[in-house]
């Protein structure tokens, strides 16, 4: 005869349930944190409205200083990409390192 398994454990389904419930609020929460660090990399200068990233400080990098390039709504700007590098960069990395310190705290929650 075999082994009946009990598949009645309502222990054990909320122990289930609670961790899946957890894992989802960890997720939420990275995603949560993941898109209000983003919208802070969002700046204005020398007339147009850009997002601080690694591309963009990629791209900024490769280009002359006096060029046109397109803003976040897809207008043509004159800049001057050494400064707007500069204002980029300061920006991206305070915020990843907020953005840093905020991740760890939500992961020593789990």
């Amino acid at each position: 005869m075999g082994t009946r398994r009990n598949n009645g454990n309502s222990n054990g389904n909320v122990s289930v349930k609670k961790d899946i419930r957890k894992r989802f609020d960890h997720y939420a929460a990275r995603q949560t944190l993941k898109e209000k660090y983003q919208a802070r990399m969002i700046f204005d200068q020398q007339g147009g409205v850009w997002r601080a990233d690694h591309n963009f400080i990629v791209l900024l990098n490769a280009l002359p200083d006096d060029c046109t390039i397109m803003d976040i709504y897809d207008r043509p700007i004159q800049v001057k990409t050494d400064q707007l590098l500069n204002t980029a960069y300061e920006l991206w990395q305070e915020q990843l390192n907020a953005w840093s310190v905020e991740l760890a705290k939500i992961n020593a929650e789990r």
